[in-house]
C-alpha cells in the first residue's frame, strides 16, 4: 500500500457517503442507509487493506485495536481533559444546565452503546486506519492531520442538508474548523499511541459522547486553544517528517507493498 492509495480511498469514501445522502436528502430518510453513509470510510478502508493484503493482512491491521499503550499525560487528556473542554463550552454556551437527553435513565447505556459501536467511530478504520499513516509518509504529523482535517470536514458537508440530525442547529465554519482542530490534535495522540485503532476509536466516542452538553460553536474554540498547546508543546515531533506512524499494518508486518 503506497500514498497513491489515498486517491481511491478519498474517491470512494466521498461518492459512497454523498452518493447515500442524496438518497436521503431528497428521497426519505432511512436508518440503514444513513448508517451505510457513515460507516462508508471505515468500509472503504477495510477494503483496501483486504486488497492490498488480504485475509492475513486485515487480521494484522485489526491487531491494531488492542494498542493501548501511550504516555499517561494523554490518557489524562481524553478521559479528563477533552470532556472538561467540553464542559466549559457548554457553560459559556449556556446550555451546561440543559434537561439530561435521556429519560428515563435506563436510556442511557444504550444510548452510550450505540454510539460506541453504530455511529461515527467506525469511520476511524479509514481516517486513522488507512489515512493518516498514508499521509504521514509524505508529510510531517501536523501537515497531515491537518489535510486529513480539512478532507474529514468536507466529508461531512452532506449531514448539514439531511433533515433530524443535530447538525441543522449548528454553524458550519466553526463545525468545520473544529473538525479540523481534532484531526491535528488525535494526530500526536495516535502517534504516541503506535497506530492505534483503539486509541482513535474511544477519540472519536469522546467526540460524539451521547451524554455531553451541545456547547458549539464554544467547544470548537476551546479545542483550538487546546490545539495550539499541544503543537506547541510537540513541535519537535509535529514539524518533522518522520516522526508519525506509517504502518498500514501492525508494524512488523507492513511489507511496502
Amino acid at each position: 500500500m503506497t500514498v497513491k492509495t489515498l486517491i481511491p480511498f478519498f474517491l470512494l469514501s466521498f461518492a459512497l457517503t454523498w452518493g447515500l445522502a442524496a438518497v436521503l436528502v431528497f428521497v426519505s430518510f432511512s436508518t440503514p442507509v444513513f448508517l451505510l453513509a457513515v460507516y462508508s470510510p471505515g468500509i472503504v478502508g477495510i477494503f483496501l487493506v483486504w486488497r492490498y493484503y488480504g485475509t492475513q493482512g486485515l487480521r494484522s491491521f485489526f491487531r491494531r485495536l488492542t494498542l493501548w499503550r501511550m504516555p499517561g499525560v494523554w490518557w489524562l487528556f481524553l478521559i479528563v481533559g477533552f470532556p472538561a473542554i467540553i464542559y466549559l463550552g457548554a457553560a459559556i454556551n449556556g446550555t451546561i444546565s440543559d434537561p439530561f437527553p435521556f429519560s428515563p435513565w435506563y436510556q442511557v447505556l444504550p444510548a452510550i452503546a450505540f454510539s460506541l459501536f453504530l455511529l461515527g467511530t467506525n469511520e476511524e478504520f479509514g481516517w486513522r486506519g488507512v489515512a493518516l499513516p498514508l499521509l504521514q509518509r509524505k508529510y510531517s504529523p501536523f501537515w497531515a492531520g491537518l489535510i486529513l482535517g480539512v478532507v474529514w470536514a468536507a466529508w461531512h458537508i452532506p449531514a448539514f442538508f439531511i433533515s433530524g440530525l443535530q447538525f441543522e442547529s449548528w454553524s458550519v465554519l466553526p463545525y468545520f474548523g473544529g473538525v479540523i482542530v481534532l484531526s491535528i490534535i488525535l494526530t500526536p495522540i495516535f502517534n504516541s499511541a503506535k497506530g492505534s485503532l483503539l486509541i482513535a476509536y474511544l477519540f472519536h466516542f469522546q467526540v460524539m459522547n451521547p451524554i455531553f452538553p451541545d456547547a458549539q460553536p464554544w467547544d470548537s474554540l476551546l479545542l483550538a486553544l487546546a490545539a495550539v498547546v499541544i503543537v506547541v508543546l510537540n513541535r519537535r515531533t509535529m514539524f518533522k517528517k518522520g516522526t508519525g506512524v506509517t504502518d498500514v499494518l501492525m508494524p512488523e508486518q507492513e511489507s511496502g507493498a
